[in-house]
């Protein structure tokens, strides 16, 4: 048996923090209190409904993971967040349409009573949106510091011990890293001075690892993902993760392409296309939000073939990806595929995926199992910077920038394997490598 971490104890409350009180934070809350009360199963969450099996097959030990490692019990939850629109998160759902009128009845005085923070916005960022409830400040770093004292507002005004922040506000355009992100003092000086390179999810990102609180980005766009942000993490010992929440078409992505790489079947070509409606797709039909979008989903498929190392299978593989906005279409997203394989002596084949899916109903689960993993790793005093045990619920998962060359893994099924081994690993258990040998050999 391997040591096991001391892992302080889920005492107290856990306040769950989202930037955007949208489609996804208003289905992530109103379901936790739906699953509160009763009224709903946790389908879609890993920590609340998966089994991690522990030793050898032949023990059949096979828990439930919350039964497992010490997490937050659900009714120990407070939630709170901040957008752009004064609406609670009974309007925004009521808005969003993606859960039930009539669950939502069931518990409206709940979510009656979660209002959000105002905002840290600029239009310049986000196209498509517009909304009064903003923050004012002389420059960047004032906000920073006024999205510090919301959380400590916050944490006393809801009795919290912990807090976590998980980013569920919408892409914003596509920015490539620069000096202003290199080191932490060019960082707190760009928010002095307003540099164009900070958008307000980096705000946030910033303010979170400044208070010590870990941090999810569960869009594409650069965020906590800088070199400066990197190392105020590890300085402080704070966990940070991302990015993009995968979801949909991707999360079939990562399914299906290992599957075609384990079976040494050519790909020609992949043409993924998209129509969904909700503010999602509102921001996604300007061109620069689409880029970042684009950017993690066309990555998925290199990252998993390796067109460098199989040439003859996935050198030539033309990839493209459309995201269309269909208003009528609301939350329920169609992701449709048309892949173009080849097998023996190269002859082609197709497979056709039309994936109807409740976007949010998708990613609120994800919400959950991120706040609760990011505070399970703070209590277990994980060294802070990126956990890459979490990459399982990313479209283009964050790694450490040292060592370099480190790159990013895409497999779904590593991915799992990443993140129950590092839960094994904590609590003192066996990793498994499915070798299976030793029973042949006893």
């Amino acid at each position: 048996m391997a040591e096991q971490r001391q892992i302080q104890p889920a005492s107290g409350k856990l306040g769950i923090l989202t930037p955007g009180m949208g489609a996804v934070s208003s289905t992530f809350m109103a379901g936790v209190l739906a699953i509160r009360a009763g009224l709903r199963l946790p389908i879609g969450s890993t920590t609340q409904m998966g089994h991690i099996r522990l030793g050898k097959r032949t023990e059949d030990r096979q828990p439930l993971v919350k039964n497992f490692v010490p997490l937050t019990d659900l009714e120990n939850i407070e939630f709170g967040g901040w957008d752009i629109f004064d609406v609670s998160c009974y309007e925004a759902a009521m808005t969003a349409g993606v859960l039930e009128k009539d669950l939502l009845a069931q518990i409206r005085p709940e979510l009656e009573a979660i209002r959000p923070m105002k905002a840290v916005f600029d239009q310049y960022y986000v196209k498509k949106l517009n909304g009064s409830h903003v923050k004012q400040g002389a420059n960047k770093m004032e906000l920073a510091e006024a999205v510090i004292q919301d959380m400590a507002d916050f944490k006393k005004s809801h009795n919290c011990d912990r807090l976590v922040m998980v980013w569920c506000g919408s892409t914003e355009i596509y920015l490539k890293r620069s000096a202003v992100h290199e080191t932490l003092a060019a960082f707190e000086k760009g928010l002095l001075e307003n540099h164009p390179d900070i958008p307000p999810s980096m705000i946030y990102a910033y303010a979170a690892i400044k208070s010590g609180v870990p941090y999810a980005n569960g869009a594409p766009n650069l965020s906590a993902d800088v070199p400066a942000l990197e190392q105020l993490a590890k300085e402080k010992g704070v966990g940070i993760c991302g990015k993009d929440f995968k979801t949909g078409q991707t999360l079939l992505k990562t399914v299906l392409a290992p599957g075609f790489k384990a079976r040494q079947l050519g790909v020609a070509g992949w043409f993924s296309t998209n129509i969904l409606g909700n503010r999602d797709g509102e921001v996604l039909d300007d061109p620069e939000s689409f880029k970042s979008k684009e950017e993690t989903k066309l990555g998925v498929l290199d990252a998993i073939l390796q067109p460098e190392l199989y040439p003859d299978l996935y050198g030539n593989l033309f990839h493209k990806v459309r995201i269309n906005y269909y208003p009528p279409r609301g939350d329920n997203k169609e992701g449709w595929d048309n892949i173009d394989i080849f097998g023996w002596c190269g002859r082609p084949m197709q497979i056709k995926v039309d994936f109807l899916c409740r976007d949010s109903i998708l990613a609120a689960p994800l919400v959950l199992d991120l706040a609760l993993f990011l505070d399970l790793g703070a209590r277990a005093k994980l060294p802070g910077g990126v956990q890459e045990w979490l990459s399982f619920y990313f479209k283009s998962p964050v790694v450490p920038l040292s060592p370099p060359g480190l790159y990013a893994e895409h497999d779904l099924f590593i991915q799992q394997t990443k993140l129950k081994n590092t839960l094994r690993w904590m609590m003192g258990e066996e990793v498994i490598t499915h070798l299976g040998q030793d029973y042949t050999q006893e």
